[in-house]
């Protein structure tokens, strides 16, 4: 004689934890971790969250925001001491955009995302109070300062999407030595100009590059009146 199952109550069921946006970022992080930024979609949380995509959009409310909020999450892994830099508050700045860019090249998908995504968090907002703290210290004026941290931040995340893409993606290695071998390949007479700077065209570290164009950067921020704004 065959037993008869008896039916498992919903009642009796352990119940699923309370949605949360914290749940859905943390578990959007875990996912990019693990398969890349391309997997990070609302259906894709919503199947590993046992959940209905329509549930999701009461937090995030759409792929740009969540992966907005994944690079804020991100974000709280940069050092805003600037410990590496001593008591010079360039060289403190210079150590937190290092620490910056080094996060956004360990995800070279997020870097590429970061030169769209607009993060509003708690650790983007730590970033930028941090950068025109340190900014502010070089006496330039607050219009300089405030549109100074932005363009440091477009620059190291553009620096941090183009090496990053570099170094893990075989393709682009291959576009990049297209590229080197047409420079070189250039005529004298046609292109003067790109034989008077070669080598140094294609020339120089990654780091030196990065230090160089920090100090670009910093030196004309502080010296580089805003338009329409009386000193």
């Amino acid at each position: 004689m065959t037993t008869r199952r008896e039916p498992i109550s919903r009642r009796e069921r352990p119940a699923k934890p309370a949605l949360s946006r914290r749940w859905i970022v943390d578990t959007a992080v875990r996912i990019m971790r693990a398969e890349g930024l391309g997997k990070v979609t609302m259906r894709r949380l919503a199947q590993e969250l046992d959940t209905g995509p329509a549930s999701l959009y009461v937090y995030i409310a759409n792929t740009a925001e969540l992966h907005a909020a994944v690079l804020d999450s991100l974000l709280g892994e940069v050092d805003l001491t600037g410990r590496d830099g001593g008591e010079d508050w360039r060289e403190q700045l210079r150590a937190v955009m290092a620490s910056y860019t080094r996060v956004l090249f360990e995800h070279p998908q997020l870097a590429r995302a970061a030169l769209v995504a607009r993060p509003s968090g708690e650790n983007y907002l730590r970033l930028v109070e941090r950068i025109l703290d340190l900014l502010s210290q070089s006496g330039a004026g607050r219009e300089q300062v405030a549109w100074g941290a932005d363009k440091l931040l477009q620059d190291a995340t553009a620096t941090a999407a183009e090496h990053s893409t570099r170094e893990h993606d075989p393709a682009s290695e291959g576009d990049w030595n297209a590229t080197v071998r047409a420079l070189h390949a250039v005529d004298a007479a046609t292109h003067p100009a790109i034989t008077a700077h070669m080598p140094s065209l294609i020339g120089g570290s990654v780091p030196d590059r990065i230090r160089w164009s920090f100090d670009v950067l910093v030196n004309g921020i502080t010296r580089t009146p805003v338009p329409g704004v009386v000193a």
